[in-house]
């Protein structure tokens, strides 16, 4: 955090749980972010890295599903998680073009830790995660290399510094400038308190769709500032959900797919042109990569219990957005391009989010 202003400091108080100590996807025990960000004129993009636990994920696989909302992307990897409902690699999220670079990075930081692999084991499933951030980063040029990848991965910590950062440094978001944010929910339950994490790549929305907790701030924004035009929608986000919770991988599916609730209520529309994508896994659970003589118990919560996570996950999902708005900086671009922040422009035009 970094003492950023996020959208609590602005007063708005999302939903009715109690956030985790630092409100952020790093209060899963375990779970650190890590960005390497290049902002130079043309150049505004960069990487964001997320270890979901300190061990060796290959050797200690976590459970993990994936749901897509609206299918425009170039996610890498989903299709094994999908099948085997487990993650074994660290999760990277870059530009659209820069997804081959990154996963040949992450291939290699994972062959590095793990020389069985390719020899005495299988092979490695890469998970890769992108934005189009053409808009204000020369994104043909492709400025981000292999040793990009590796420090973000590197140089991880709790403390998750948001907005104009990482993948999110040419990112737009309800067409104001937007990023990374993130926002996390306590669930305290008869057999312990657990922890839904949430970290967003921001890419998306229409200025005039854009609401903060109920209030139609967008609309009023977009008519002090007396657009020309109406901005299309033709970006996307990437949800990342960490927990401790207790869940099998379909438990963990119907989870994820709540973080729609929190979007929406954000003022997203899923346009045909907007991918939205989400990631989540589960630290409650590491499932080692070699066989073992015994049964592998997978403790689960009961299906009783699994509405007070579907809350979790829109709270934490929508203050992730609203994070990612309220910490972003402005941004002048490629050719010239530039989006404000939209912290500035609420001080110009003297708007109040409560």
């Amino acid at each position: 955090m970094y003492h950023q202003k996020r959208i609590r400091d602005y007063g708005v108080k999302i939903g009715k749980l109690e956030t985790g100590k630092q409100n952020a996807i790093s209060d899963v025990e375990g779970v650190t972010v890590g960005h390497v960000t290049l902002s130079d004129g043309d150049i505004q993009t960069g990487v964001t890295a997320i270890l979901p636990h300190q061990g060796n994920i290959f050797k200690e696989k976590l459970i993990a599903s994936t749901h897509i909302i609206n299918g425009f992307g170039k996610t890498m990897g989903s299709i094994q998680i999908n099948e085997l409902g487990t993650l074994e690699t660290p999760i990277i999220l870059t530009n659209t073009l820069s997804i081959g670079t990154a996963a040949d990075a992450l291939i290699e930081y994972m062959l590095n830790h793990n020389p069985e692999i390719g020899r005495t084991t299988g092979t490695v499933n890469p998970i890769v995660c992108e934005c189009n951030d053409m808009h204000l980063n020369d994104v043909r040029a492709r400025h981000i290399t292999k040793n990009h990848v590796i420090e973000a991965l590197s140089n991880t910590s709790t403390n998750v510094t948001e907005g104009t950062v990482g993948a999110g440094t040419g990112m737009l978001c309800y067409s104001l400038k937007g990023g990374i944010g993130t926002s996390s929910r306590l669930m305290n339950m008869e057999h312990g308190t657990y922890t839904m994490g949430v970290l967003v790549l921001t890419n998306f929305g229409i200025l005039s769709d854009l609401k903060v907790n109920g209030k139609a701030v967008g609309e009023e924004l977009s008519n002090a500032i007396q657009k020309s035009r109406e901005e299309q929608d033709k970006g996307s986000i990437i949800i990342i959900v960490g927990t401790d919770l207790p869940v099998s991988e379909r438990q963990l599916n119907r989870i994820i797919k709540r973080a729609i609730t929190g979007l929406s209520r954000t003022g997203s529309i899923i346009t045909t042109g907007s991918g939205e994508v989400v990631i989540g896994f589960s630290t409650a659970t590491k499932i080692p990569h070699e066989k073992t003589t015994h049964c592998i118990s997978i403790p689960v919560i009961h299906e009783d219990d699994i509405d007070l996570a579907f809350r979790a996950i829109g709270e934490a999902t929508e203050e992730a957005v609203l994070n990612s708005l309220v910490t972003a900086t402005h941004v002048v671009g490629r050719d010239g391009n530039e989006r404000p922040a939209f912290k500035d422009l609420l001080s110009v035009h003297n708007i109040h989010l409560i």
